[in-house]
Parts: C-alpha cells; structure tokens; sequence
C-alpha cells in the first residue's frame, strides 16, 4: 500500500495590499486555520501545507514556481479570502505544472446578521472574490477542481479528499515506467496505440524488454526464497491439496513462486510500476505467471495481459487513489453474458489475472490445465468477487486523442458454484441496463480490458481526466443513446 502522507498540497490564498495590515494578518491567519483543519482531517489522506498569502504578482509566481520544483507538492488549492486582481495571477497560471484546486468558500459559515458591517465585508470576500479568480482561470482555458461550500462541511472535506487522491495519481504517474514483456498479442487493435503520445500526455514510459530479460531473473531466484515464498502461500491462502508439499503437483507451486520473485526483482531493480506480458510470449517460462501477476497487482503494480499497456497503467493510478481505502482495483475483461430478460449481468474475468484486493473470504490457491500460451499448468487464485457499486474504466487511443470510459456497475453475489471455471471473476448488473450499457461502450470504442474498482467513484475519474486534459465519457444511470450518441460526436468536433 502506498503511504499517501508523503505528498502534500499546498494551501495557497489570495489577497491584495489594499485592506491593510490589520485585514491581511486576519486572512493569514483564517487561512492558516483552515489549512490544519485540512491536514488533519481524516477524509483527506495527504499533508495539507499552509503558505502565506500572496499578494503582488511577483509572490503569487514565487509560490507556484516553487510548488512545480518541490518533489512531493502533487497540487495547490487556491482560495481567495478578499479579492485578488486576478491580472496578478496571470504570470504565475501560465507556468503552473501541478494540478489545481479552487476552493470556494469563507472562513465564516453564517451572516453575523446583528454584528456586520463594512469591516467585516472588505474582510470576507469570496463570494466575489473568487468569481475573479475563477473567468481568469476560464479565460486562459485552465483546467482546474472547483469545490463550493463551507471549509468545514463534510461534503466539503470529502471531495478534496477525492481529488487529492487523483493529483496523488497524476503524481505518480509522472516519470513512471512501464514494462512491456514482448509486443501486444497479435493483430489485436485496441490494446497497441502510440506510447510517444502517451509519455506526453500522461507522463509514463513503456518500454519493451525480452521475455529472456525476464527469465534471466527468475532462474537467479534462490531455493530458499522459493520456498519462503510457497510457506507464504500455505498461510495466506487455502491451499489445493496437490500443491502440497510432498505432492504431485509441488513443483509447479515452486515453478510459480520462482516466476513471482522474478517479476519482482526485476520490477524493483529497474524502479517499474507496472507492466504487461502476452501468453503468445513465454520462451523460457515453465508456465503462464498467473499468481505471480495476481500478487504483483495486490503489492500495488500496474498489470494487464497481452500487451495491454494502457490499461497496466490505469490499473496502476487506480491502486494510487484507492490506497488505504477498503476494496480494491483490478484488471479485468468482460468475458461472457448472461442474457436472462429478468436478470442480466456480465461474467468478468480473465485467463488467470485478477487482483485478490477485490476478492471476497479467503482466495484458493488452485492448479488447472491453461488451453492456450503452449506451457504447463499455471497456478492461480481462484476468488469471487463482493456485491456493491463498482466502476469498470477503460483508456482508448483514438488516433488523434485518449478517451477514457466509465460504466458505473453494480456487482451481485456469485451465487453459482461454477465448478469448471476456476478462475478468479466478478459479476455485475451494467448501468443503465445491459442493452444500453454494452451499445454505448461500443458506440465509444471501449476495450475488452478495464480496470474493475470498488473503492473508488466516477468523480475520481473524472477529475483523472480533467487533470490530463483528456475526453471522459460516461456511461451511468442517465445515459440514453441518443444523448451519448450526440455526445461523442460533439466530442469529436472539440478535439479536433
């Protein structure tokens, strides 16, 4: 899990000279309250760092500049207490690298109705003053959060709880790198797309390593790790009676383990967050890492199969922003449909990759026969999926664009046994209805592969996108065809 305490947003408020002394040391010190209110906060999972008001132009570039250069600042929040000639905030907006946050709000939460007067007006300004603040934003086509409400409000409290948990996302994705183990499987299309854009648009790298880099690694892991490793397993999980030590299936567990520890040495030695393989790409491996990936995305590593760098990627910002909260993030497929009129649902899975951070009771460690990739069985977790609301997202590249899609879902209980499918799946209700949802996904152009989360919201996402400057379309309970329809082709005239 990450510790989010280590990045900081920096609290930055806005004012001028012309109150005087006496108004500028009360907006200094309101806003110092409110900042530790904010640090301390539960709702917010990341330091909130309190900076003295800005009131020339010169202070006001001074501060962002020092915000774009220091390490563990992921974004500011601005408020204006009085008013703040937004022309002063120009020089300092245009070179702003960090995601921002306008906080619309006021120290005080009523109207002193018997004890207000002027002094109290030229003091608390934000109902206006933060109306300049926010047309020099829209004036220079600023991307930003904008959150209304009083400091104090839990709802207040709650979505910059949210958006910290994204900027902590762009934070991380920011240099980041991606392995690519082989190409993407073959002739597929939505799982390739331009890597260059992608580092400009996003920040992370992808590159391609041999599979044979890879298993360099893993024929140096040591017996003894090995078999540290398969005891972590025997506690850890309820372990098939074949896997067992002593019994006929043994090997493969230490095969599998052994292919776990070198996907992560060689991850921690070249510093990745993620990465991606293809079963089409396994010269060398005894068997398809199926456990190994599974764990890999537990410890917080971006994964998705065939070459599917995109989504390793996503899965990776996912685990950010949902640290620390119960539930988790995984890779995963829409595999196959249950098409009763009275009760539709997706059946999703994968071959053998899903995330045990979204499993529910206690995952089974499990060896079966694998129809395609040509190697041994591979092991795996075999889980269900909990019930609860969840989001399926997925990143496209259109050619000219990155699109990101949500359809919010709910999940349902797994009530079936599914005695020859033992794999790990969810299954879910998509939103507004199976007909709708699956029509507007395609009409999108969405992949096969998402990232499943039920921690997080489509505010999340929504935010993601807004911080990258990137198209969201979102499939929910309001979507009707027509409307998505008509959206996406105005979407495609304003991105042009």
């Amino acid at each position: 899990m990450l510790d989010l305490k280590q990045f900081e947003l920096w609290f930055v408020t806005g004012s001028q000279h012309l109150y005087g002394e006496e108004t500028l040391r009360l907006v200094d010190e309101h806003s110092q309250t409110i900042s530790n209110h904010f640090d301390l906060a539960p709702e917010i999972p990341v330091r909130v760092i309190f900076k003295p008001v800005v009131k020339t132009p010169e202070e006001i570039y001074q501060i962002i500049q020092e915000a774009n250069s220091t390490k563990n600042c992921i974004g500011i929040v601005a408020w204006m207490h009085t008013f703040s000639p937004a022309k002063m905030w120009i020089r300092g907006l245009q070179i702003l690298q960090k995601p921002l946050l306008h906080l619309h709000t006021q120290y005080n939460r009523d109207i002193p109705w018997a004890g207000i007067d002027m002094d109290f007006m030229n003091l608390n300004q934000s109902a206006h003053g933060d109306r300049e603040f926010g047309f020099m934003m829209t004036r220079m086509r600023l991307n930003r959060k904008v959150i209304v409400g009083h400091w104090q409000q839990k709802e207040v409290l709650e979505s910059l709880g949210q958006w910290s948990r994204v900027a902590a996302a762009r934070h991380d994705l920011q240099g980041a790198k991606f392995v690519r183990f082989g190409d993407n499987m073959r002739q597929v299309a939505v799982t390739d797309g331009d890597k260059v854009a992608a580092e400009m648009v996003f920040g992370f790298s992808v590159n391609t390593y041999a599979v044979g880099d890879l298993v360099a690694v893993i024929n140096q892991v040591s017996d003894a790790d090995v078999a540290q490793l398969v005891e972590e397993y025997a506690e850890t999980y309820s372990l098939a009676e074949v896997l067992g030590k002593g019994q006929e299936r043994h090997a493969a567990l230490l095969d599998a383990a052994r292919i776990e520890l070198g996907l992560k040495y060689f991850l921690q030695d070249g510093n990745f967050k993620g990465y991606t393989n293809t079963f089409e790409d396994l010269h060398g491996m005894k068997q398809l890492p199926g456990i190994g990936s599974q764990r890999m995305m537990a410890a917080g590593y971006g994964y998705a199969g065939e070459g599917d760098w995109k989504t390793s990627a996503m899965v990776r910002a996912l685990k950010v922003m949902g640290s620390g909260l119960q539930g988790g993030n995984s890779f995963m497929e829409d595999y196959t449909y249950h098409f009763d009129p009275d009760n539709s649902l997706v059946l999703g899975s994968h071959m053998l990759e899903i995330c045990p951070s979204i499993a529910t009771g206690k995952p089974s460690c499990e060896i079966h026969p694998l129809g395609i990739g040509g190697k041994e069985d591979p092991v795996r977790l075999v889980f269900n999926a909990p019930a609860g609301p969840a989001l399926n997202v997925s990143l496209i590249d259109l050619g000219n664009r990155f699109r990101i899609l949500v359809n919010e879902v709910e999940a349902v209980e797994v009530t079936e046994q599914l005695p020859r499918l033992p794999v790990a799946r969810a299954l879910w209700k998509p939103a507004p209805d199976m007909q709708t949802a699956c029509a507007a996904w395609i009409y999108a152009g969405g992949a096969h592969h998402t990232v499943f989360s039920q921690n997080l919201t489509t505010e999340h996402i929504e935010s993601f996108a807004e911080m990258f400057g990137v198209e969201l379309v979102v499939i929910d309970k309001n979507t009707s065809l027509r409307h998505l329809k008509n959206e996406l082709r105005w979407s495609e005239a304003a991105f042009k």
